[in-house]
């Protein structure tokens, strides 16, 4: 399962007024909604909130990079590399 976790320190720390901090609230609000659509859920690990998807490509499609430990993402490769469509 791809994933990242999601940090919210520091998301309005440089804003100069209280319209700035608005925006932005509302830009990560908009954010959400549209990762929401594309499938992506909200798992609380330990003390962390993780944003994850069950699909690797669309997670990838995103630009997003997955924590997934090495030896996990290195199971999604195909022995047979002539199976990769290049």
């Amino acid at each position: 399962m791809s994933f990242f976790t999601w940090k919210d320190k520091g998301l309005t720390s440089d804003c100069a007024s209280l319209d700035a901090m608005a925006s932005r609230f509302e830009e990560t609000a908009n954010l959400m909604k549209k990762l929401s659509k594309k499938g992506f859920k909200l798992k609380k690990y330990k003390k962390n909130q993780l944003i994850i998807h069950s699909d690797p490509d669309v997670f990838d499609e995103w630009g997003f990079i997955s924590e997934e430990r090495p030896f996990k993402q290195l199971s999604l490769i195909p022995e047979d590399e002539s199976k990769l469509n290049f």
